[in-house]
């Protein structure tokens, strides 16, 4: 079972740490004193002990060990380094005797660094007066927090840092006495300093984690907070939501979330919330979206933070779900967690899928499911139609491999085929297997057969058996489709991107779910799953039929040209959730060589007078997509302009500017996308409104546009205008107070139309004036906007030494940048050309992000290449284009 795993040695395991870091240098060089005793059981006698650790210095170490009668202390007298693999080896000049109980005490030196990686500083503006004893730098201030998951608890302290090395916790840190310092627990005492100045905060003891989840933080904290409406050991439980001083009333949507969500889950899962108090913190400077440390979350700012003066309302249902996610991390995960790093989609996929699930619970409006299928499943999709994608169980040979598959596999492909067995077993008995199953392992570690054991239980099927192909083999499939009258064969087959699937690579039989609708009253039409390559269904009203019925299947289909225009015509038949997939397929079917592009822009027309904003998101997003391969040939690209304004003009003059007081939120998530599609393909009226508010919003009316529509005035501003108002764009971002404002200049200022202003963008961005965690913001937006995509990637080639310099210190950030820069290219030459620029470079660390970037490319060209004159004629054919 571990051979396959390069994992530290059996020899001891240890049991409790006792950590305490002190002596903390307030600005350069950032360094901390600190102490660990840890409790280990010795399972054999051995002169060596090996942990992690990565960038500390370690003063000392010792053991004190008892055998039978009698107690002895030995001294490490070598410590040696392992660099490479973060391992640290003491030598002992007598052999540990085995034992119940030793205890080894380490004294080390540590940095808080600024890479959002181990224990790490965040700089940031105070929006009011703050405390004496903050950090600062400048006009920034520094707050302080740790970021642990995967593999990053060893930059902190020296720890044995895999996950099924669970130990319990006994924490204190000494911080400036006017500050707040947080961790999983709650405070147990305060003790005073030998430090003038300065005080102990101790807490409470915590129970058995794995290291990736201990965590603390300190800074010039204010909360707000609110109380549980269950009782958990006959008390409601305190749930707060801490930020630096002056932006706690941003946390309400969040702690108005949470409160609820744990209650929820408590009773979802029948198991109680375990500890005695949940924390949610924003923090500056952030990696990822959130972490879910146990007790205490850790979030990105755009995250948590909510002002409903001046928030865009898209962030709402970040907020709501991103809470809900970490929350279900609380016991699927921390009481819970898999025994090595290749089954992080055990903790990641589900919880995607509970979070939305708890989400749908809170607000059943939002639709909720219909999201997921537009933006989840497209995304997994995406990626696992790659030939360089990877099985959601993946092999992991050591924890620094894991950060590049904390991706759209593991969450996303991850959470789509539980969706899809919740939805064949039930969900009630799902959660009823997934309730037994963290009953069965609380405080331990778990494997994906342990989850599939509990729900053949709970529903009396044979899971494993139909899941394995999901889980274990790479890819999806394509279910191609034949008419005859009365009946339908289908075919399953795996889907590439690139098309042309060799016969090796598609011989996985998948376990699909039909989901078969039929007839004038789209009724389901109950199918034995699909088991075999290929099946006839007779007794099929072939008026109308749609397989896979709200996607809940994780396949796409394949339908012969006909029937979709057929099914443009019957949409009010289809749910949000149907008119989703078929969109999405019948656009993938045109990237593969499986169907046509021609057929794609046919099925849309129908489109037109659809409300609803889910199925207009898809319908966009594909047609973007089309227009950003083609964008190179002139004729297409404003063929394709003036297709999306005959598309979208009556939907977005009927949707106008204004919000009504009873807009729902989807309502004006809609009118959002309507105007920027509109706006950016050059609709006389939107752009014209858009630059009248832009100017009035320049000006000093910080009223003049809707915080929902500042991205699509921003983007529709600098794309129309030019310098002035690119410069605009970057006096918003050093002026703006709210909270995901700095992102949202980013974004506009992305589609600057000249190579002298991408350099200009990408200049300033890199001399410091953007945060480390936005530059894949930046990459991102001009990496999207063929005008200056090219200039984007001149940039990356002469300037790498520097940008590996400024992103590296944290692989997630580079290979997040490099990729969102340069995979919407479609061009073999460019392929080509990246591939041999990174040729003979040490790519540890982003490989499978240029390995990703290398085989979209390819997909894009051939596409491009294959599809151009068919596009060209449909265009002129239906009087788009001459």
């Amino acid at each position: 079972m571990a051979s396959d795993r390069d994992i530290l040695p059996a020899d001891v395991k240890p049991s409790n740490y006792n950590l305490s870091i002190f002596d903390l240098s307030h600005g350069e060089p950032w360094t901390y004193q600190g102490t660990v005793a840890i409790d280990l059981e010795v399972k054999k006698s051995t002169k060596t002990i090996t942990l992690n650790t990565h960038q500390l210095k370690i003063k000392s170490a010792e053991v004190a060990s008892e055998a039978g009668k009698t107690a002895s202390t030995s001294k490490a007298s070598d410590i040696t380094y392992d660099e490479k693999n973060q391992r640290c080896t003491f030598t002992f000049d007598q052999a540990l005797p085995e034992s119940p109980k030793a205890v080894l005490s380490i004294s080390f030196e540590g940095t808080m660094n600024g890479d959002m990686a181990g224990f790490y500083r965040s700089k940031y503006k105070p929006t009011v007066e703050p405390s004496k004893g903050v950090a600062k730098d400048g006009e920034s201030h520094y707050m302080f927090s740790t970021q642990f998951e995967s593999s990053d608890a060893r930059r902190a302290f020296p720890c044995f840092d895999e996950p099924n090395l669970k130990a319990s916790f006994d924490f204190q840190i000494e911080i400036p006495e006017d500050l707040t310092a947080l961790s999983d627990m709650p405070e147990k005492e305060v003790k005073k300093s030998k430090r003038e100045g300065h005080k102990v905060v101790v807490f409470e003891h915590a129970p058995q984690m794995s290291t990736y989840l201990l965590a603390w933080a300190f800074g010039d904290f204010e909360y707000i907070e609110d109380f549980t409406k269950r009782k958990y050991n006959g008390k409601q439980l305190p749930v707060r939501v801490y930020t630096t001083k002056g932006l706690k009333d941003q946390g309400k949507l969040a702690l108005e979330s949470a409160h609820q969500v744990v209650d929820f889950f408590s009773e979802v899962f029948r198991i109680d919330y375990p500890l005695p108090k949940v924390d949610l913190l924003a923090v500056h400077e952030f990696s990822h979206g959130a972490m879910e440390n146990w007790g205490l979350i850790t979030y990105r700012t755009t995250a948590l933070l909510f002002d409903e003066a001046t928030s865009d309302q898209k962030y709402r249902n970040r907020i709501v779900y991103v809470v809900a996610h970490e929350l279900a991390h609380q016991w699927f995960g921390n009481l819970v967690t898999m025994d090595w790093w290749n089954e992080l989609w055990l903790n990641e996929g589900f919880a995607t899928w509970v979070g939305w699930y708890a989400v749908d619970h809170l607000h059943p409006d939002w639709n909720v499911w219909g999201q997921f299928v537009t933006e989840g499943m497209q995304s997994a999709f995406q990626l696992d139609s790659l030939r360089t994608s990877h099985p959601i169980e993946v092999p992991v040979r050591n924890a620094l491999e894991v950060d590049q598959i904390f991706d759209a596999i593991s969450y996303l492909k991850g959470s789509s085929v539980i969706r899809m067995l919740a939805s064949h077993l039930g969900n009630d008995v799902f959660l009823r297997g997934v309730g037994d199953y963290l009953k069965a392992h609380t405080y331990g570690n778990a494997r994906t057969v342990d989850l599939w054991n509990a729900l053949s239980k709970a529903s009396g099927q044979d899971v494993e058996a139909f899941m394995e192909p999901w889980i274990r083999k790479i890819g999806f499939p394509v279910v191609t489709v034949a008419e005859e009258p009365g009946q339908i064969s289908v075919k399953q087959s795996r889907f590439l991107t690139a098309g042309e699937v060799k016969p090796e690579e598609d011989e996985t039989v998948w376990w699909i779910l039909v989901g078969l609708k039929t007839g004038p009253e789209a009724t389901d039409a109950k199918r034995e799953p699909l088991t075999v390559k290929e099946d006839t269904y007779r007794d099929i009203d072939t008026s109308f039929y749609k397989l896979n019925s709200d996607q809940n299947g994780f396949y796409r289909t394949n339908l012969p040209p006909q029937r979709l225009v057929e099914l443009s015509k019957s949409l009010d038949k289809l749910t949000v959730s149907d008119k989703i997939g078929l969109v999405s397929d019948a656009a993938a079917m045109a990237v593969a060589g499986e169907g046509t592009t021609a057929a794609v822009l046919s099925f849309m027309e129908g489109f037109a007078p659809e409300t609803n904003y889910l199925v207009w998101s898809e319908v966009l997003t594909s047609l973007a997509k089309i227009h950003s391969t083609f964008s190179s040939d002139a004729e297409v690209s404003k063929g394709l302009r003036n297709f999306t304004l005959k598309l979208v003009t009556a939907a977005v003059e009927k949707i106008g500017w204004s919000f009504g007081p009873h807009d729902d939120y989807l309502t004006g998530q809609s009118r959002a996308l309507l105007i920027s599609s509109a706006g950016m393909a050059g609709h006389e009226g939107t752009v014209k409104e858009a630059l009248k508010q832009f100017k009035a919003y320049q000006s000093g009316d910080s009223k003049a546009i809707h915080p929902s529509l500042r991205v699509a005035v921003f983007k529709i501003a600098v794309k129309n205008g030019g310098e002035e108002e690119y410069k605009a764009m970057q006096k918003e971002f050093s002026t703006t107070t709210s909270v995901a404002g700095t992102e949202q200049a980013l974004v506009g200022m992305g589609q600057v139309q000249t190579p002298e202003l991408a350099k200009e963008y990408l200049n300033w961005a890199f001399n410091g004036k953007v945060a480390i965690q936005d530059m894949h913001t930046v990459g991102g937006a001009l990496g999207a906007n063929s005008k200056v995509r090219e200039t984007l990637w001149t940039f990356i080639k002469y300037n790498f030494p520097m940008l590996r310099e400024k992103l590296g210190g944290n692989m997630v950030v580079l290979e997040r940048f490099l990729r969102m820069s340069l995979q919407k290219f479609a061009s073999l030459e460019v392929e080509k050309d990246i591939q041999a620029f990174f040729k003979d470079k040490d790519n540890a660390g982003y490989d499978r992000g240029l390995a990703v970037v290398s085989d979209t490319v390819k997909g894009n060209a051939r596409y491009r290449e294959r599809d151009t004159d068919l596009v060209k004629e449909w265009l002129s054919a239906h009087g788009y284009a001459k």
